[in-house]
């Protein structure tokens, strides 16, 4: 594609990355991702993902700004507490890119739409809040043979991994490592359990490196590896996972083949 003067000058810093160059930046250009949440994890994503020009986002999510959220989801501000998080994140991703077209979806990520709305999109980044979603989306990404990146957060703690295990071979999927979902109660949420803001936005930040890697095929990718973060020591760990034989998705014998287990 052919750039504008404009568009010259605003990814001048990427177009003179041999990894990136104008081929990376135009390939961006023309790419949808689908950012699962636009709270701790999804407001750092969505701005460096719209600030390297990605062409579409696309942003689920069905709650509200609330005073409680902005210690952390800095795509929101205080004079936007009450407004759809959707139409929030739209207003200021317009201000730093308004030529990334963002595709609002207030809504709740359910059995029922999960593949109507991924099909639309090249990759998908969870940044959801909860473990029902993220088995959620990681079901439907492998049934949908689409890439997802996935993060989540606690307290001082992250973790990160991409998993794209319709490719076969060694490559692993959610539930390769977590199997399940653990039983209500066992591990608090972020609300129960609280998190530092800035881990969020360290973990949103690695997140959409992880995105921009996997959408322009650069570096070495995430999946067969879980990245550990932890603030207080400062220390990442790196660990290999495998495919599991036994894995209920993606295993020799599946059982999984839809989304119907997903129902209410």
């Amino acid at each position: 594609m052919e750039f504008s003067e404009e568009q010259i000058e605003r990814y001048a810093r990427h177009i003179i990355l041999p990894e990136v160059g104008g081929e990376g930046q135009a390939k961006l250009l023309q790419s949808r991702v689908l950012v699962i949440g636009a709270g701790g994890l999804g407001s750092p994503l969505l701005l460096y993902l719209a600030a390297a020009g990605t062409g579409t986002l696309g942003v689920v999510d069905d709650d509200f700004v609330d005073l409680s959220n902005l210690q952390r989801q800095v795509i929101h501000g205080t004079g936007r507490i009450g407004a759809a998080k959707v139409e929030s994140a739209r207003e200021t991703l317009g201000e730093i890119n308004p030529e990334v077209t963002l595709v609002t979806h207030q809504t709740r990520l359910t059995a029922e739409n999960a593949l109507e709305l991924i099909a639309d999109y090249d990759l998908v980044a969870d940044g959801s809040d909860n473990f029902a979603t993220r088995f959620l989306v990681n079901d439907a990404c492998y049934l949908a043979k689409t890439p997802l990146v996935s993060a989540a957060l606690l307290r001082f703690e992250g973790q990160i991994s991409t998993f794209k295990a319709y490719l076969g071979g060694e490559e692993p999927c959610y539930r390769c490592i977590f199997r399940e979902p653990p039983p209500p109660g066992l591990i608090p949420t972020c609300a129960e359990g609280g998190v530092l803001g800035a881990v969020a936005g360290a973990m949103g930040s690695i997140q959409a490196v992880e995105v921009i890697k996997e959408l322009l095929g650069i570096g070495e990718s995430l999946s067969g590896s879980l990245v550990l973060y932890d603030a207080l020591t400062t220390t990442f760990r790196k660990i290999k996972v495998k495919p599991d034989p036994e894995c209920p998705l993606c295993g020799e014998n599946p059982t999984i083949r839809d989304l119907s287990s997903h129902a209410g």
